[in-house]
């Protein structure tokens, strides 16, 4: 369970957007073939230690019209010696070129012995999302299938980082998101409430405070607790840290390496 709560937090941190009808595609703060990379440590009684890492990077789909992010997290030996855990997530958001909301998402989630593969296509005229999920270890068992209303402007658990950089940030500004995960749709107050020095790769630079309220009931995670990101504030809008405190302890994601930089 320890694992499994920790995997959520790291991807949770980064994935949380709101809609604005004024920022458009035109005006994104990234490049085709940007890569982020990111590690997660954990503490509570002892010293933060090196649990997983994460991995972003934009691509062109197939079509060429859209976007293509893929993301992988991976447990690293830290959580697997101290707590007999390991996970593996990928996930492949197909993102729409012009919008900028999520089309389709192709996740597998491995956790120990336990291998997951699930695809959830977003259909806007339709105003739904069908999630399916099967366990490619038991290819007889029937799929797990989902189907969920949408907003005209969703997200999924990656697409959302990157909406959240289009936006026009300020201090004081909040926001509505919809994030879909599983098939389940979520509606997420989110706050930027200062702008404060952080120490980061590039040196100490000036971010935005965002504070979406993810923790509690009928959130995307059902247990107390709060997070905290920082996005910087200049043109490319980069996530340089985020924070998890809950019950079991703190998480802290920060920036390792960044290439492709706009």
């Amino acid at each position: 369970m320890f694992g499994k709560i920790i995997k959520s937090f790291l991807f949770s941190a980064f994935v949380f957007a709101a809609y604005s009808s004024a920022q458009t595609v035109t005006n994104k703060p990234f490049y085709i073939g940007e890569t982020l990379v990111y590690e997660g440590k954990f503490s509570k009684i002892i010293p933060g230690i090196a649990i997983a890492d994460l991995t972003f990077s934009v691509t062109k789909a197939d079509d060429k019209k859209n976007f293509l992010i893929k993301s992988e997290a991976k447990s690293k030996g830290s959580l697997l010696k101290l707590f007999r855990y390991s996970f593996s997530q990928q996930i492949n958001s197909t993102v729409d070129g012009e919008d900028f909301r999520v089309l389709k998402t192709v996740k597998r989630d491995e956790q120990k012995k336990r291998v997951r593969d699930s695809e959830a296509v977003f259909d806007y005229q339709e105003n739904r999302v069908t999630y399916v999920e099967t366990d490619p270890t038991e290819p007889m068992r029937p799929p797990r299938r989902i189907a969920s209303e949408i907003r005209e402007k969703t997200h999924d658990m990656v697409s959302g980082i990157y909406a959240l950089r289009l936006l026009p940030l300020a201090v004081g500004a909040s926001f509505e998101i919809y994030v879909s995960d599983s098939g389940l749709i979520y509606k997420i107050p989110v706050r930027i409430t200062a702008r404060e020095r952080q120490k980061s790769i590039f040196g100490k630079v000036w971010c935005f405070r965002v504070e979406p309220e993810v923790f509690g009931t009928n959130r995307l995670i059902e247990k107390e607790g709060s997070i905290t990101i920082w996005i910087t504030d200049d043109a490319r809008r980069l996530p340089v840290r985020a924070q998890i405190n809950s019950d079991i302890g703190r998480v802290e994601v920060k920036l390792q390496s960044a290439t492709g930089l706009k």
